[in-house]
């Protein structure tokens, strides 16, 4: 069942043609990205003609949560990238997993913010690479997977959810999916759609005002998304509780087409890297703690994702 839902959510983005089929290594990416030096990421390509450089470049945030939410928090990053590039940035604010992904695989999307599970799709199946991830004093900015269900419910541990409905977000969410899809079956025996129903909200901020609302018995959400809802009394604390908190997992990845010229690339790596954070206060808001871009190598950083991945059966498969 996960399987089939994550190809079919792959199916929607256009498939490579065989004349951009390359004659080199590959790994676990698409045939028309190269993979020589074994990043695991896509190389840029040895031909001039497929390098772009367009003359403004389309930025995205993953889409989480309210769009109107991050399109003025990223008023003063996007002037810092315009400044660091030389070219003009415009926000592009995508409403699905799905719609970021096919915009990335066709080249209308340059640079973006990929929520954690969808960060290995992106990698194999659309030229994505990324290599940056927010930071403060206590390290990488990461987060746990949560399950929540209203307060007042009965359900009182993950083995209480057989034969109730859990809601999870999108196929391609590792905390809103992947991750606790895995843990319910490897440490509780919950199958999916075996020994409880599933159901989706299409966002973690529709999850978690489903549970509050009474909508539904239990979902899986992530912390971070919990933690900046609640700041923004977005909902009631009160009105949920938390049966369930993974380990942490790697947050929102930060990166670029792969095949942009090599000197913007580098541009766009420079406007991550010098951007102060801790003196934006419409970022620190949201993002409370992290002070600044670091570097992320995808390879290290994203192997417990995939194993997940792996563990529940989804397959890259971008055809």
């Amino acid at each position: 069942m996960r399987t089939l839902i994550a190809l079919a959510l792959l199916s929607l983005l256009p498939g490579a043609s065989a004349a951009a089929q390359q004659a080199c290594a590959h790994g676990a990416l698409d045939t028309r990205y190269c993979d020589a030096d074994g990043d695991m990421v896509p190389d840029v390509p040895t031909d001039p003609k497929q390098l772009l450089d367009p003359d403004t470049l389309i930025y995205s945030y993953t889409p989480l949560e309210d769009p109107s939410v991050y399109a003025k928090m990223w008023d003063g990053f996007i002037v810092h990238m315009e400044k660091t590039t030389g070219k003009k940035v415009r926000l592009f604010q995508v409403q699905s997993n799905a719609a970021q992904l096919e915009a990335l695989r066709s080249g209308r999307l340059h640079v973006t913010g990929v929520n954690t599970g969808s960060v290995p799709v992106a990698v194999n199946c659309t030229g994505y690479v990324p290599f940056s991830i927010m930071a403060g004093p206590a390290g990488i900015h990461s987060y746990h997977m949560e399950i929540i269900v209203p307060a007042g419910s009965p359900i009182q541990s993950p083995k209480d959810l057989k034969g109730r409905t859990v809601a999870y977000t999108s196929p391609t969410s590792n905390s809103g999916f992947n991750a606790p899809a895995f843990i319910l079956e490897s440490e509780f025996g919950l199958k999916v759609d075996a020994d409880y129903k599933t159901t989706f909200s299409g966002k973690h901020d529709n999850s978690i005002l489903g549970v509050v609302n009474g909508d539904y018995e239990a979902a899986a959400v992530a912390s971070t998304v919990l933690d900046r809802m609640a700041a923004r009394k977005a909902y009631d604390p009160a009105k949920i509780r938390s049966i369930f908190k993974s380990k942490t997992f790697p947050t929102t990845a930060y990166g670029y087409a792969y095949n942009l010229k090599p000197e913007l690339a580098e541009k766009i790596r420079q406007a991550f890297f010098t951007y102060d954070m801790g003196q934006d206060q419409a970022m620190l808001k949201e993002f409370p703690g992290q002070e600044h871009f670091v570097p992320m190598d995808y390879k290290t950083t994203w192997q417990i994702v995939r194993e997940i991945d792996a563990g529940t059966g989804v397959k890259y498969d971008c055809k």
